[in-house]
């Protein structure tokens, strides 16, 4: 049975009076891994979830298959349901075509090879044998087994309620029940922000064995340079959003290319209509005909008055049509884009330790650790999922007490950027968040928009209507706009777009201050060269 496409036919998508979708197309083939990227807004979640269904489009339409599995960055599923629950309804489709082959089978067994039904049962048989072959439903079992360990999941005890998982838990969970069923098109919303290394290669492996459709809005380069086949990129383009088929770093520098192009074209564009004005407004009144005459044309002007009307009706007719040429075709003027541009990531400290811990351990949580921080230091942590690493940054801050020693040098300024940002009142506006939690004066020093972390159209929209990455970028901002002393970054690249994860990365060079970094992110680790400390579990 050939595996469906997904088709997406010039999709329009309007929230809060701003098009997120505009006029988007989209064919996805079966075998096809398309990565959806772009800064944090363009529209990339909203456009798995019109693809998948979740959220109806105001223009547009959109040919899915009935089977389409669909992760999304906040998950479905209720505290109280059990493991053992998701797992079955993972496994429910599988199950349901073994089932129905061994009744067809038998009603195949009773009936005549004579009879008249025999053929249409046949081909009915015949029809789910394939459907159970592309959905591998006789190895789904083991499969269910193999997947949970390899996303890091096979100790817990099926009983386990959702509520008593931490958020990487469910979201593995919810990843898990979705690489059980083998949908014939998968859609992924950030998909590895709760991965380590060895499940963040077992799910590249995974992905890369389906035959179906996949469409995976991320921000890990590492995982788009392997998996994906294409690349979508929803950021603004001169001729709407641009497919690339290739990797992730291939893409990088045909983008920067493509924006030259269309900035030079602007340009040229721009220059011509300069010179057009030119012409319509100033070279024809120069030779109209009832301007005033000089005196050695007194004697030939009224012979010559014929001509120059002439001349200046073909001149203007000219600009005109050009006119009307580049109305038709004119080049958008390319947006300012955003570009993270804080001078620094953290303030000036004394020479000398900032903070000292000595035999610290959370039990249960982290395992012993001795750390000296000082000024001017960057510091990379990693390690395992249950680590203990979002753990250590919270003792670094003074929000969490451990076993152990933990010193502070006195009056030293501490900020933390925590996995989830969230905003106690979803409905204050981006603007009065910013200038509320900084103050007037120091809001006015540092204007968000000066940041390269939100647009100006941003400003005015609530706080809970941002997307998740906007909501980081705004926690972000509220940060480096009054720099600590020393900054401690949980998963920093998580729900950034991947440009801006190339600028941060870029400003955690050296400088003052210290900055400590908890991160999974293999693009970020393979390029980091200051100081690291590994958490064994």
């Amino acid at each position: 049975m050939p595996q469906p496409a997904l088709l997406a036919h010039d999709l329009v998508r309007v929230l809060g009076g701003r098009r997120i979708l505009d006029g988007v197309s989209l064919t996805a083939a079966p075998g096809r891994r398309i990565g959806l990227i772009g800064e944090n807004g363009v529209g990339k979640s909203t456009l798995l979830r019109v693809l998948a269904g979740v959220d109806a489009p105001d223009a547009g339409s959109v040919t899915r298959p009935a089977d389409l599995g669909f992760l999304q960055q906040e998950l479905p599923y209720e505290a109280g349901a059990r493991i053992a629950t998701v797992l079955d309804e993972a496994l429910r489709e599988a199950r349901e075509d073994l089932a129905e082959l061994e009744r067809l089978g038998e009603e195949l067994a009773r009936l005549a090879a004579d009879d008249p039904r025999h053929p249409e049962l046949l081909a009915t048989y015949g029809s789910r044998l394939e459907q159970a072959g592309d959905r591998q439903s006789w190895d789904a079992e083991r499969r269910a087994g193999l997947v949970m360990d390899g996303l890091g999941l096979g100790s817990l005890g099926h009983e386990r309620t959702l509520g008593s998982l931490s958020g990487g838990q469910r979201g593995r969970l919810a990843l898990a029940a979705l690489l059980v069923r083998r949908p014939s098109a998968l859609l992924l919303d950030e998909p590895t922000n709760h991965l380590d290394d060895a499940a963040a290669e077992f799910l590249e492996e995974q992905l890369r064995a389906l035959p179906g459709t996949v469409v995976v809005a991320g921000h890990d380069r590492a995982f788009l340079d392997a998996v994906c086949t294409d690349l979508v990129d929803l950021d603004p383009a001169v001729d709407g959003p641009v497919r690339f088929g290739g990797t992730y770093s291939a893409y990088v520098a045909e983008k920067r290319a493509e924006r030259a192009r269309w900035e030079r074209r602007y340009a040229e564009e721009q220059e011509e209509w300069e010179q057009l004005r030119h012409a319509a407004g100033v070279t024809a009144p120069r030779v109209a005909p009832d301007r005033g005459r000089t005196d050695n044309e007194k004697m030939g002007y009224g012979r010559r008055a014929g001509r120059v009307q002439k001349q200046v009706s073909r001149r203007v007719r000219n600009a005109a049509r050009r006119v009307e040429d580049l109305e038709r075709a004119r080049v958008a003027e390319p947006p300012r884009p955003l570009q993270f541009t804080a001078e620094e990531l953290a303030s000036e400290a004394r020479t000398g330790p900032l903070a000292s811990l000595q035999d610290v351990r959370v039990p249960g949580r982290l395992a012993q650790v001795d750390l000296e921080l000082r000024s001017g230091e960057r510091l990379l942590v990693t390690g395992g999922n249950g680590a203990g690493k979002s753990t250590l940054l919270a003792v670094l801050a003074g929000r969490l007490p451990a076993e152990g020693t933990v010193l502070w040098r006195p009056g030293l300024t501490v900020g933390r950027l925590t996995q989830d940002s969230v905003f106690k009142r979803p409905g204050r506006t981006v603007r009065d968040t910013y200038v509320l939690a900084l103050g007037e004066e120091q809001a006015e020093q540092v204007p968000l928009v000066s940041l390269g972390l939100l647009a100006e159209r941003d400003l005015g929209t609530p706080v809970g209507r941002l997307s998740v990455g906007q909501r980081r970028r705004l926690a972000l901002a509220l940060l480096v706009a009054r720099p600590p002393q020393l900054l401690l970054l949980d998963e920093p690249t998580n729900h950034l777009s991947p440009v801006l994860c190339d600028e941060l990365e870029d400003a955690l060079g050296p400088g003052p201050g210290a900055v400590v970094v908890a991160s999974h992110d293999r693009w970020l680790r393979r390029r980091w060269t200051g100081r690291k400390l590994h958490l064994e579990q």
